[in-house]
């Protein structure tokens, strides 16, 4: 997208954070040119090309919140900016910072900051008084040793800042919680994880498992008052050893008692956090002890996922996604409290089997031709590496589908994933240019 760096004075001007690489960036593009707003994109890019997407983004560096605001305001001086999105948990504390740089309403960097570590997470919701199990940090280096530290089994081994539960692992024993740790280590240690610039990337945390159901809340925050859009099943169990998601379907398929029972503990865990505007999406665990959270994150739900939600504007002929619903909440545009649809909608993350060489993808039309099926999108290219959990963090693509019940909805995807074949060949073992060792994928 184009970007006028002299806008009509009428026209609005919203700031996007998001990495170079997202999947959600050209939808909010395409929403943001729908109102009419002047799209200004953020960017992890280097900031020695010559703006090689030719967007006029704004280059940062997320792992530095502080510098990546001294480069946005040296970029944006004299203009004006009306709101501020953040898509992902790496870009969302470089937008607080801006946000709070360039007087816009926006949560406070601390609040933001304590969602990016899973650690200072536990710690605000236990001291809040929230349901939490035992969780404890561990150094990377020595290696743990589990009697000593008084483990107990079943427990689930992560690291502190990675997200979509890459590098989370199930131990039910003391071998399977040594091995646990080794296989973190070594993704926390490796060259493409190093080069995020994470923190904490020489820390893992260990937490008792949670046994029971999941779901997810997609939420959106108003000086501190809560809607929720949509509660997602995880029809699939999440009980290890890796938590690879795959389907997500809405509306929730759960009692009432129990879907008001979400919305509260998610209201007690944002109001704990310090979370006060935009978007929220939450994970959270119900058994029969109640509802656990696992994690807050204020940003809008990942990937495409965000394409099974619509909303009814009054007045529109068709439903607006959620993209253009968060940018008019954050203009402060009519239309941002839109309802909606009644229908039934759902995404299956489609699952990395193993870890190779991705050669070739069959059945897409045979995919498509299943009843309800909306939509389906192969985002693994070709000839690349893909990897599987715990490693990876990226899926082969997305279905999607919509009908009148969730379980029209949930077999639609299943069945249609049935029709899907992906061929995934070794990977051959390289020597990394800056380690000089040979690696190669754990399968």
């Amino acid at each position: 997208m184009t970007v006028n760096p002299k806008p009509p004075s009428n026209k609005k001007r919203l700031l996007l954070f998001t990495a170079k690489l997202g999947y959600q960036t050209r939808s909010f593009e395409d929403a943001a040119r729908k109102l009419g707003v002047q799209l200004v994109c953020v960017t992890d890019r280097c900031h020695q090309l010559e703006d090689p997407w030719g967007d006029q983004a704004i280059a940062v560096h997320f792992e530095t919140p502080e510098a990546a605001v001294y480069t946005v305001m040296e970029a944006l001086r004299g203009q004006d900016v009306s709101g501020i999105l953040a898509l992902g948990d790496r870009p969302a504390a470089a937008a607080a910072y801006a946000a709070r740089g360039l007087g816009i309403h926006y949560n406070h960097p601390a609040a933001v900051e304590a969602c990016r570590s899973k650690l200072r997470m536990k710690e605000v919701f236990r001291d809040a008084g929230l349901s939490v199990t035992w969780f404890r940090n561990l150094a990377n280096d020595p290696a743990p040793e589990p009697v000593l530290l008084r483990i107990s089994y079943p427990c689930v081994l992560k690291p502190l800042s990675l997200s979509a539960s890459q590098g989370v692992v199930r131990a039910n024993n003391r071998e399977e919680f040594l091995a646990a740790a080794s296989r973190v280590r070594r993704l926390l240690k490796s060259p493409e994880i190093l080069a995020t610039r994470e923190p904490n990337l020489d820390q893992m945390l260990v937490e008792g498992y949670i046994p029971g159901r999941e779901v997810a809340v997609e939420g959106i925050l108003t000086d501190g008052a809560q809607r929720v859009l949509a509660i997602f099943d995880k029809p699939d169990p999440l009980e290890g050893p890796y938590f690879e998601e795959t389907i997500y379907v809405t509306p929730s398929r759960l009692p009432e008692s129990v879907q008001r029972a979400i919305e509260k503990c998610a209201g007690d865990a944002v109001r704990a956090l310090g979370l006060s505007h935009g978007p929220i999406h939450a994970e959270f665990r119900i058994n029969e002890d109640g509802v656990w959270p696992l994690e807050v994150a204020p940003r809008p739900i990942g990937g495409l996922c965000a394409r099974t939600l619509r909303f009814y504007l009054q007045g529109a002929s068709e439903p607006i996604g959620l993209e253009e619903l968060l940018i008019r909440h954050a203009l402060e545009l009519p239309g941002w409290d839109s309802p909606r649809e009644q229908l039934a909608s759902g995404v299956m993350m489609i699952p990395v089997p193993r870890s190779g060489i991705l050669e070739g993808v069959s059945g897409e039309d045979a995919a498509r031709s299943i009843p309800g099926i909306t939509e389906l999108s192969i985002t693994a290219r070709l000839h690349d590496a893909i990897a599987a959990w715990p490693e990876g963090s990226s899926y082969l693509g997305f279905l999607f589908a919509r009908g009148s019940t969730p379980e029209k909805v949930d077999q639609a995807l299943r069945e249609a994933h049935e029709k899907l074949s992906f061929t995934i060949t070794p990977r051959l073992p390289v020597e990394h240019p800056a380690t000089r060792r040979k690696t190669n994928q754990v399968n």
